[in-house]
């Protein structure tokens, strides 16, 4: 049993998590490389980073202001980016769609296993965003 057990891991590994409107993909990789992975992606698009926020960060910062102890991340980031390409497009399909931007890529780290992921979208021209998302999201963690 052993042997099928290892490959069935690798692929859970390489294979997409959803949770309630979240995609998210484990990697291998240390949040660190997995953050400049996902940097390298965007970037690598033409596209500019606009904002990284610190999510863990603030979230370990704040904690025992808001009464709490738990640590939920060893270190979380959302990098904030827009495509003038697409955005335009979606945008021409519903000027609403003004709300779904500036588009999140987040990569966290819980216990050692880090995760690069993002939220839905939803159906109709915002699924031309989740395209591009996973399309990064997939290129990052395959570094």
């Amino acid at each position: 049993m052993k042997p099928i057990a290892l490959p069935i891991f690798a692929l859970a590994l390489s294979a997409p998590a959803f949770a309630e409107g979240v995609t998210t993909y484990a990697t291998d990789a240390s949040f660190d490389d997995a953050t400049f992975a996902v940097e390298s992606a965007i970037v690598g698009r033409g596209l500019v980073v606009d904002y990284v926020s610190h999510v863990g960060a603030m979230l370990e910062r704040t904690g025992a202001d808001v009464g709490s102890d738990v640590k939920l991340f060893d270190a979380a980031d959302v990098f904030l980016f827009c495509s003038a390409v697409t955005s335009r497009r979606v945008m021409e399909a519903d000027p609403l769609n003004i709300a779904h931007c500036p588009y999140g890529i987040f990569v966290a780290d819980t216990d050692g296993q880090v995760i690069v992921g993002y939220r839905s979208y939803p159906e109709g021209p915002m699924q031309e965003v989740q395209s591009l998302l996973d399309e990064i999201a997939r290129e990052a963690v395959a570094d």
